[in-house]
């Protein structure tokens, strides 16, 4: 082996002779279908304040929140057009029927709740949806939450008026 190498060309020589490195093979994951004995998956899905228990088993494509249909609880169709986010994404809408229960937050953080909730028992129920999902953003749970109320500020950052004198 040459203990100092001066310009490029020595460079060029040295590396010539030596032989690249063989990779080694690196250990593939392969992931499992994770289901209970009824043949349903389950997954925790949280949003603002809003944590949702999702179950998911082969179906017709019906969605219960809290005892209700999807249609009754979450009225807006902005947010029956999140719930339904996952199932596009994956390819596997009408396929899949959810119970889920909701607590706390509102509507809106609710419903991302479920989204995300839906979104990782799909990916557990049949990991060949995962890479479809995660490039989605969907697996990602969205952490933004309310800032807090400081003391000597009329809300989390706004200050109260100021008077010179």
């Amino acid at each position: 082996m040459v203990d100092k190498v001066n310009s490029l060309e020595e460079l060029g020589q040295v590396a010539e002779g030596v032989e690249a490195p063989v990779a080694v093979d690196a250990p593939v994951i392969t992931r499992e279908s994770v289901k209970d004995a009824l043949g349903r998956s389950y997954a925790t899905g949280k949003r603002k304040d809003a944590v949702a228990r999702v179950w998911i088993k082969p179906g017709s494509g019906k969605v219960t929140v809290n005892g209700q249909e999807m249609n009754v609880y979450f009225a807006r169709p902005v947010l029956q057009m999140i719930l339904a986010q996952p199932f596009s994404i994956a390819g596997v809408t009408g396929q899949f029927d959810v119970v889920a229960t909701v607590k706390g937050g509102g509507l809106s953080g609710q419903a991302g709740a479920v989204k995300h909730g839906v979104s990782k028992a799909l990916q557990l129920f049949d990991p060949t949806l995962r890479p479809a999902l995660k490039a989605a953003g969907f697996l990602t749970r969205d952490s933004r939450v309310v800032e807090r109320k400081k003391y000597g500020k009329a809300k989390a950052r706004k200050s109260f008026q100021f008077s010179k004198r």
